[in-house]
């Protein structure tokens, strides 16, 4: 094999790591089908790729991924906007969708607080928060972080950055497992968990 070959099968392994829970050994597998069996379906993740990269960017209200100026969410008028549930990632806002628990709108912090991987306060959407409570008048935020080390932490934070909002603040119930992410919690967990959610403020 040339080295110009095997540079680029690097580079491909390289990139193929930065997802999610996918080590050297994984990416070189997957680099190993990708070039084998799916060169057709290669192509096709690129263009994808490219196209999102384009096309796909941030709510201007919720912070979601969207290609408009708002996410459907935002857009419908139909929605108690009075009601803010601020989630971790765009796929709790789908759970919470799929639970049909909730009338209200999102804001999405695309992350949460971790701070033994370095993920502190720069890693989460609070400026972009702090702009949409300032700009809209919400009577409840209802905060629906994980119920993990890191959900708890990021809930905390926002405890205390909405203590001078004038809004009420609830937090969903502990019904939530301890330990438990949004994403797999099935669908009547979820809701009751938003339906006995607890005053914070």
């Amino acid at each position: 094999m040339s080295t110009k070959n095997t540079d680029a099968l690097s580079r491909l392994t390289n990139a193929l790591k930065v997802l999610p829970n996918v080590g050297p050994k994984t990416a070189q597998r997957m680099a190993y089908e990708l070039l084998q069996h799916k060169r057709a379906g290669a192509e096709e993740l690129v263009a994808a790729i490219q196209a999102a990269l384009l096309q796909v960017h941030h709510c201007r209200l919720c912070n979601t991924f969207c290609e408009g100026e708002l996410c459907a969410i935002c857009a419908d008028k139909t929605r108690d906007a009075k009601r803010l549930m601020i989630v971790q990632m765009p796929v709790d806002v789908a759970s919470m969708e799929s639970a049909n628990c909730h009338d209200g709108l999102y804001f999405v912090l695309m992350g949460q607080v971790n701070p033994t991987q370095g993920a502190d306060l720069q890693a989460i959407a609070l400026d972009k928060l702090v702009t949409r409570l300032q700009e809209y008048e919400v009577e409840e935020i209802i905060i629906a972080t994980n119920f993990t080390a890191e959900g708890d932490a990021t809930a905390y934070v926002l405890s205390q950055l909405l203590t001078d909002f004038p809004a009420k603040i609830t937090r969903l119930a502990r019904g939530m497992p301890l330990g438990g992410e949004l994403e797999y919690v099935d669908a009547g967990t979820l809701a009751q968990a938003v339906y006995e959610r607890r005053n914070i403020k």
